[in-house]
């Protein structure tokens, strides 16, 4: 494969532009980022999601700046070229925005991410201003913001009502004023969607907000079959790799049985 240029933010406006989907997968070790750097993936979130689909627990909110830097210096290392989003974890920029640009600037300096995420809309918005300001490129996160889901009520679709669709409406406005260059859009109504879409200046992209957005987000273990807890409605199934592995280690094991 012919090595591909660095992407970066004028390539992926141009994208928008032009009305070129913009594709964008989940991360969290070298291994599997190699094959998304070969693949050719635009974008590369190394998600807060690795606290579920990588070390096991019941949520996001266990996960430390600690372990996402570990992982996002081991994704850089296998995607040198895909633009490289650190997600921000659960209380590291909530308290305050010096918080918030310190351990933004932690992931641009120690794991030479291109750009972070946050969740949150019109009341993240000085955070978003001042992280940008501090030359530091931000996505928004709206929608199903899975760091708040106890207050959401649970992992379901966000915006169905007129009220809170016109909420998200207002909170992606705020964020694209506050400086953000692109937002991610969770479990939204597409009308919804497709709406912050038309309106947008920046990149919207969607996971599981249907097709309008100007990218989509895909959690790379359910695309693969490789989180067993449970299948989300929104997630395709690419190749059932999890599948292959688990016959694999029968086959293994039988083969181990019949020298004995």
């Amino acid at each position: 494969m012919e090595k591909r240029s660095k992407v970066v933010l004028p390539a992926l406006l141009e994208k928008m532009q032009q009305r070129v989907p913009i594709t964008m997968v989940t991360c969290y070790d070298y291994p599997m980022a190699y094959l998304v750097e070969q693949a050719g993936v635009d974008i590369v979130l190394v998600g807060d999601s690795l606290g579920m689909t990588v070390l096991g627990y019941e949520s996001t909110l266990p996960v430390t700046m600690e372990d996402m830097i570990r992982h996002a210096q081991a994704v850089r290392r296998g995607t040198p070229n895909a633009f490289l989003i650190g997600d921000m974890p659960y209380m590291t920029y909530q308290v305050c925005v010096q918080d918030a640009v310190r351990n933004a600037g932690r992931f641009m300096a120690e794991a030479g991410c291109d750009g972070v995420k946050l969740e949150g809309g019109a009341e993240m918005a000085d955070r978003v201003q001042a992280i940008a300001c501090a030359g530091i490129p931000i996505m928004g996160h709206l929608g199903l913001t899975p760091q708040s889901t106890s207050a959401l009520g649970g992992f379901k679709v966000q915006g169905k009502d007129a009220t809170r669709a016109r909420h998200i409406v207002d909170d992606a406005r705020a964020l694209e004023q506050a400086g953000a260059f692109s937002i991610l859009l969770e479990m939204v109504p597409d009308r919804v969607a497709g709406l912050i879409t038309g309106r947008a200046g920046v990149p919207i992209i969607s996971l599981g907000s249907g097709p309008q957005a100007h990218g989509q987000l895909l959690i790379f273990h359910d695309m693969f079959g490789l989180y067993p807890r449970f299948k989300p409605k929104m997630a395709k199934v690419f190749g059932n790799a999890g599948e292959v592995i688990l016959n694999g280690l029968r086959q293994y094991i039988r083969s181990r049985s019949a020298v004995a």
